[in-house]
């Protein structure tokens, strides 16, 4: 295991941190959350649905992008939750503190993009 590929493993996972820490409380109080969605003035009808996709976007890409395994369809997936989420959330009324730190992370997700060298953890463990 080389430095570069441990600093690449440290940076996905922190990078992800918010991301699976979010997720419980999303699946635990599903209703509380879907009436959280259906109160900034998405219907009623579609708010289940995009929670549930954003659970799954959470969980999937979560997994892929630490894993780094396919960590490139991880960092699209984990973007695909946090820009709507951003715009949705935090721009009316704006909160420039939440709507920034969604910033860089959406900036940390699209340098995972990078067509780099995909590290996976069997890659790391694989070469001590």
């Amino acid at each position: 295991m080389n430095s570069q590929q441990v600093r690449n493993l440290i940076g996905r996972i922190l990078i992800s941190a918010i991301f699976i820490y979010a997720t419980p409380d999303k699946i635990l109080n599903f209703e509380k959350n879907v009436e959280f969605i259906i109160s900034k003035n998405i219907p009623s009808i579609i708010a289940p649905l995009l929670l549930f996709s954003a659970i799954l976007c959470l969980i999937i890409g979560s997994i892929l992008f630490i894993s780094g395994y396919k960590k490139r369809l991880g960092a699209s997936l984990l973007l695909v939750f946090i820009v709507p989420t951003t715009f949705i959330f935090h721009f009316h009324p704006f909160q420039a503190r939440a709507f920034l730190m969604n910033a860089g992370l959406a900036g940390g997700l699209i340098l995972g993009l990078n067509k780099e060298k995909n590290t996976s953890l069997k890659d790391i463990f694989n070469n001590q």
